[in-house]
């Protein structure tokens, strides 16, 4: 496992937390404690670790791959409690937020569902909790995403936000009036999943015709890839760049290809950014946000997928030329924005522990000044009691 830096075991014993998660972020963010917390993004590929202080500003970073999903959940468990180590020695951290790609339940303590680690009805909240002398969050990725992006990036002075993340698939978020909304089991935002074609191409899901099979960066590949391997004419280009190596074409390729003036990959990027457009205007319909933030790997094409994804919003958009249409902005954080989404999430954890443990303080506070009182031969009659009011 390679790292930013070498990892070296510490031990998990570092004390006990208090377990202070609550159900929902609460609109009074900018009042949270103006500390660093740690946040953490887990994808199939690489687990991102960040110190990120209360302005967004990421202080220090350490990356690693991700254990293979043969593996234990302790494996990867392993791996986020030892790199939250490494940054607490060089940083004061008073809380952890993650960041998972997967279903997370209501309460922000289960992983659901991971596709891409053996996570199944995992309780990574309170496994990591045990071993770290910090609170912890849990949220899917997507949504650590677009609160960050409310926060610090494109969605800056929105109060309906959707977000739309385009990688291998499609994720996104929803923000209303700075909550997100994660639904009654917590899974809400799995856009991708929406069906655009009935009996299209089979989706990984299970089911057909899912809006990621046709606006996805697995969606940008198959396309370039058939055409390769039917050696079409309009793939020669590309199928010379790879010299003929059709498993190398990927999608940052297609991307670079269209930048240098390529026809096939312009299409190709617009076929998909038409799609995008297509599955917007139904959210539009549905949600009626003011704005969308397109993030992930695939929003790098800018305008050459957000020009034609705008294109066809409008012409598919329901009541269009008589409602005010949400703007449709590429995602500004870029890939650390699931990182630092999950540290100022942790951030509102951070200080409802802090709030936990200052009552407890002052509670403790109000006995010692009854057992002084007593001590010092106060009578029952005039020494109050710590439950008085008054005391």
């Amino acid at each position: 496992m390679s790292t930013y830096r070498d990892l070296t075991h510490r031990g998990s014993a570092r004390g006990t937390v208090l377990r202070t998660v609550g159900t929902r972020e609460r609109r009074s963010h900018l009042t949270a404690p103006r500390v660093p917390t740690v946040g953490i993004d887990i994808g199939g590929t690489k687990v991102m670790a960040g110190v990120v202080d209360a302005d967004g500003n990421i202080l220090e970073k350490l990356r690693t791959e991700t254990p293979d999903k043969s593996k234990s959940p302790k494996v990867v468990e392993d791996t986020i409690v030892e790199l939250v180590l490494d940054l607490a020695d060089r940083h004061d951290v008073h809380a952890v937020g993650i960041g998972a790609a997967g279903w997370v339940d209501a309460d922000r303590a289960r992983v659901l569902f991971a596709p891409h680690l053996a996570w199944r009805n995992e309780p990574l909240r309170d496994a990591l909790q045990g071993r770290l002398a910090v609170p912890v969050m849990v949220d899917n990725d997507a949504n650590t995403a677009a609160w960050a992006e409310w926060r610090f990036g494109a969605g800056r002075g929105e109060d309906h936000l959707v977000m739309i993340t385009l990688g291998t698939g499609i994720g996104g978020a929803i923000l209303e009036d700075g909550q997100v909304k994660r639904g009654k089991y917590g899974v809400a935002g799995e856009f991708g999943h929406m069906q655009v074609v009935p009996g299209g191409h089979r989706c990984p899901c299970g089911n057909r015709g899912c809006w990621e099979q046709y606006s996805s960066g697995n969606a940008l590949v198959r396309e370039a890839r058939e055409l390769a391997a039917a050696d079409s004419p309009v793939a020669y280009e590309i199928i010379e760049r790879v010299k003929g190596s059709i498993p190398d074409i990927t999608g940052p390729l297609i991307t670079e290809l269209a930048r240098e003036g390529d026809a096939m990959s312009i299409e190709l990027l617009q076929d998909i950014g038409q799609w995008l457009g297509v599955g917007i205007a139904n959210l539009a319909a549905a949600l009626d946000p003011s704005c969308f933030v397109i993030g992930g790997g695939v929003s790098a094409a800018d305008d050459l997928l957000i020009g034609p994804a705008r294109d066809a919003f409008r012409r598919h958009l329901t009541g269009r030329g008589y409602r005010p249409e949400a703007r449709i902005v590429r995602a500004q954080l870029g890939p650390e924005a699931g990182m630092v989404g999950a540290a100022d999430l942790a951030r509102l954890v951070a200080r409802r522990f802090r709030r936990a443990n200052r009552r407890r303080v002052e509670r403790y506070e109000r006995y010692e000044r009854y057992a002084q009182a007593l001590r010092s031969g106060t009578s029952g009659r005039t020494a109050r009691t710590p439950e008085d009011p008054a005391s």
